[in-house]
């Protein structure tokens, strides 16, 4: 009987070797119905190892967002190619300004293969606090050049 390529995960290193795995099947891209059964498995496994060990509870969903982009050597250029949206939209995420939309949060999940739910949780955003006052008086300075 021969050993089995893949087990369930038991260990943080095993873990982060199963994920290199992953990215490495991903990156070659093949079509190839063993190739795709292996990644299915892997990522498996994967999810099933972060429902056990889930620790992004603990974690601000932009914060984890951030430490994934750490993770994976990305920009905020990177994130604007992969999730479709501008680059202020993108900015405003990352500076805790606005949230993020649903759409947002399935391609983030389904990017860095994490439940939903690791990024559509309530979290503070910095708002100004007299922000209402601001557009009150951009508004009335657009008045008077109307007038």
């Amino acid at each position: 009987m021969s050993a089995l390529k893949y087990t369930v995960i038991k260990s943080i290193a095993q873990y982060n070797a199963y994920c290199k795995v992953l990215e490495q099947l991903l990156e070659t891209g093949s079509d190839d119905p063993s190739t795709i059964d292996e990644v299915d498995l892997v990522t498996l496994l994967i999810e099933k190892y972060d429902e056990a060990n889930n620790t992004f509870r603990e974690v601000d969903p932009v914060a984890l967002l951030r430490s994934f982009m750490t993770d994976h050597d990305l920009k905020a250029k990177d994130l604007v190619e992969l999730l479709g949206v501008s680059k202020g939209y993108v900015s405003d995420i990352l500076n805790y300004k606005k949230g993020l939309s649903k759409d947002v949060i399935r391609k983030l999940a389904e990017r860095f293969k994490v439940a939903q739910e690791a990024f559509n949780r309530p979290y503070k955003l910095h708002v100004p606090e007299n922000l209402h006052l601001r557009n009150t008086s951009v508004m009335n300075t657009t008045k008077e050049l109307v007038s």
